[in-house]
């Protein structure tokens, strides 16, 4: 039977509230005490732990969090899940804990602009870990690009802006045969994707973007095998405990209480997304969408994805020049109201922006031509306020001003 990620989310264990309330009580405590003074030299080694009802300290486990973690990996198929302050936070911590200096790293030269950074500078020059890009729908090159010395390959389940899809099943058989972990960033596809099931070994989270879907909450996830959560919490050497990105367990309360309509709204940013493209795609606009037959990927995303949940709530236009970019986002949000010109993806209104001078602004020139990523290119991520019909009339009106839509 094919995963369904509602259904597990559906089956964990329900968290009453202290008094009985449908919703569980945020634990605010950032210090936690133990009946017996014995007790705590077994918490500080790590003989006692959340799993027995024992919490040590805000930083270490929260409750509150430690549910929400319990529920995001149920979303994803994994063993266990943390939450964190951040999603460039989840990333860092995985890759910090997974290599050390001199180990080497294959990652996809089309990723989220600050992830690239993170990897093709910070991580070099502080840690000496060394990072290949490549393009990971080039499965002959991830395999020649591993080495000895290669402890993760990193990509994007649906590359961001680009919207590439990842042949999961396939990278992560290239990524075991050379004896390395395969970390998969999920953000663009909750719900849609679980990389674990077809053969991630961790799958990270921007909460901000769908997950959290009112662009209120920064948040990110780490969903993988207990042992390995275990290790990012150890008093000792867990870059989680030790970096210290904790999330808010008031933070975790709320995004506790939006995972149950997830699937409701990936379902509707779906249907919107899918919309529009076909009636792009029908006019011979340079539409890009997975839910489209003639998306390279098509027939991927619709073996690997979880059905019933569409192809995804981002699409993206080639408007031809940066310039020309700029007015057709000038004209929808200024005279039409129809989104906002601004960077992040997963609000219930539409978010707009032209990714070579915005999210993927950390990328040279050349690093953007290599990666498909053209100066004209507008990123949407379709929101699902109004009716179908209003937005796509808004939408086709200023295709039609700027001149790359002929008369309606």
């Amino acid at each position: 039977m094919t995963f369904d990620p509602q259904r597990s989310l559906a089956e964990v264990r329900r968290e009453f509230g202290e008094h009985g309330g449908v919703n569980m009580s945020i634990e605010a405590s950032t210090t936690f005490t133990v009946l017996l003074a014995e007790s705590m030299p077994e918490i500080f080694q790590g003989r006692l732990g959340p799993e027995g009802g024992c919490y040590l300290y805000g930083r270490h486990f929260n409750p509150t969090v430690y549910v929400l973690g319990r529920s995001l990996a149920a979303m994803e198929g994994t063993e266990a899940a943390y939450c964190t302050a951040s999603g460039i936070s989840a990333i860092s911590a995985v890759i910090m804990q997974l290599c050390g200096p001199g180990d080497h790293i294959v990652a996809s030269n089309t990723i989220y602009g600050g992830t690239y950074a993170l990897l093709k500078e910070f991580l070099p020059m502080k840690t000496g870990i060394e990072v290949t890009f490549v393009d990971m729908h080039d499965h002959g090159a991830v395999a020649a690009a591993m080495t000895p010395r290669t402890r993760v390959v990193f990509c994007e389940s649906i590359a961001n802006p680009t919207l590439v899809v990842a042949d999961i099943p396939a990278i992560a058989e290239i990524a075991h045969t050379g004896g390395a972990q395969f970390v998969v960033d999920n953000t663009f596809s909750p719900m849609l994707l679980s990389p674990a099931k077809l053969g991630a070994d961790v799958v990270v989270h921007s909460m901000t973007k769908f997950i959290g879907g009112a662009s209120d909450i920064i948040a990110g996830a780490v969903c993988g095998s207990a042992d390995l959560i275990t290790e990012l919490m150890d008093l000792h050497t867990g870059a989680l405990m030790l970096l210290g990105p904790t999330m808010d367990p008031k933070v975790a309360s709320e995004l506790s209480l939006r995972l149950p309509h997830l699937g409701l709204r990936m379902t509707e940013h779906s249907r919107r997304a899918l919309a529009f493209a076909e009636r792009m795609a029908e006019r011979g606009l340079p539409v890009v969408y997975p839910g489209l037959p003639d998306h390279p990927q098509h027939g991927l995303l619709r073996r690997l994805g979880n059905e019933g949940y569409g192809f995804g709530g981002v699409f993206a236009l080639d408007a031809g020049s940066a310039d020309k970019a700029f007015e057709l986002m000038n004209i929808l949000q200024n005279d039409y109201r129809f989104g906002y010109l601004a960077v992040s993806l997963g609000y219930f209104d539409t978010l707009m922006s032209c990714s070579a001078s915005s999210t993927s602004s950390e990328l040279s020139d050349e690093e953007l031509a290599e990666a498909g990523i053209r100066p004209g290119l507008v990123r949407f991520s379709i929101g699902y306020t109004g009716t179908l019909e209003q937005r796509w009339g808004q939408f086709a009106e200023a295709l039609q001003r700027v001149g790359l839509l002929g008369v309606l």
